[in-house]
């Protein structure tokens, strides 16, 4: 892989990041990604030139199980080698019953919550400390004022972003210039080929501000993989899943992810990679890639280290300009209107 300025920052980045919210983690009763599988996998990426790993304390159950797992990973290498990314803001279960200044934003949880990632990445400091979620109980200025000092403590390098509105975000980068603080330089929304009109707001503060964009489930739960198939024309959300798939057992990927848009732009990513000899899940991780208007590093989470090696080789695909318009278009019918979620 090569390597990208992680936004304004002087930090560089593999061109893609590897999202660890599988390791450790239960679903319907399966343990989706164990210690052994997430090591092979953090080998894999470490094998391809990836140097960016993105976990948060809440992942893995129980919670800070994935964190562990980096941290036990990270302990036979030069931690320097790496650019780690961590999150803070849900109640973390391992206290059992949250109690009031167990979750958010506040001054309290930050610091609680950034000594225990650290123990257990066993690291010092954090290269990207992201905000899960935003706050509406905690005045941003305690937040940021928070995670500044942290910055200039040498804990954490620089702060991120994840999902919020637009004008949450240039609320925070606005206090961060009036008030001398650190602002974020990193984003963490949901954004893949046929998700992108309903962030377009926030994108557009990301290339004004020049900040990295690193989408989270790029590819769409696995949708746009290819490896499902529309069981009813009439129905978006009626799928032919592979057994032991996401979609084959997680209510969420058909509330969230199956739509008339997902189908059209499925449509579109299949097309280009036949031409480009190619898979699906390569030919939409480059069109995140190719973005123009701010850096993207899409985050990706396979479950096998062969569904990391595809991942990896969208690094090696092209796409031209007409390919790229193509999937972009997608999105919209032969009158210009955007195709629905459901309809």
């Amino acid at each position: 892989m090569d390597y990208r300025r992680l936004g304004s920052t002087g930090t560089s980045v593999s061109e893609l990041c590897f999202g660890t919210w599988r390791f450790g983690r239960e679903t319907g009763g399966v343990l989706e990604t164990d210690r052994e599988e997430a090591h092979e996998l953090l080998d894999t990426f470490e094998a391809h030139g990836g140097n960016f790993i993105d976990t948060a304390n809440v992942y893995g159950n129980p919670n800070g199980t994935s964190e562990e797992y980096i941290g036990d990973w990270l302990a036979e290498r030069d931690r320097d080698d790496f650019v780690v990314a961590s999150k803070v803001y849900f109640p973390f279960d391992g206290w059992g019953e949250p109690g009031p200044n167990d979750a958010g934003l506040g001054r309290k949880h930050i610091r609680s919550q950034i000594e225990g990632t650290l123990d257990r990445l066993g690291t010092d400091y954090l290269d990207v400390y992201y905000i899960h979620r935003w706050d509406d109980e905690t005045p941003i200025e305690e937040t940021l004022e928070t995670l500044t000092q942290l910055v200039e403590d040498g804990t954490v390098n620089y702060l991120g972003a994840s999902t919020m509105a637009a004008w949450q975000l240039t609320k925070a980068l606005w206090k961060s210039d009036v008030e001398g603080l650190e602002r974020f330089e990193v984003t963490q929304p949901l954004f893949h080929a046929a998700y992108r009109d309903d962030v377009a707001d926030y994108l557009d503060v990301c290339a004004d501000q020049d900040l990295a964009v690193c989408p989270y489930s790029p590819l769409a739960g696995g949708f746009l993989t290819g490896k499902y198939e529309r069981a009813d024309p009439d129905d978006p959300t009626k799928v032919e899943a592979p057994d032991g798939s996401r979609g084959s057992f997680d209510e969420r990927f058909s509330n969230f992810y199956l739509s008339a848009r997902g189908w059209e732009v499925l449509d579109a990513i299949r097309g280009v990679a036949d031409e480009v000899d190619a898979t699906p899940a390569q030919v939409a991780l480059r069109w995140l890639m190719d973005q123009e208007e701010f850096t993207c590093i899409p985050i990706v989470g396979a479950r096998t280290t062969e569904q990391l090696e595809e991942n990896v080789g969208a690094t090696e695909v092209t796409l031209d300009a007409d390919q790229f318009e193509r999937i972009s278009a997608a999105r919209y019918d032969e009158d210009g209107n955007r195709w629905g979620h459901r309809d």
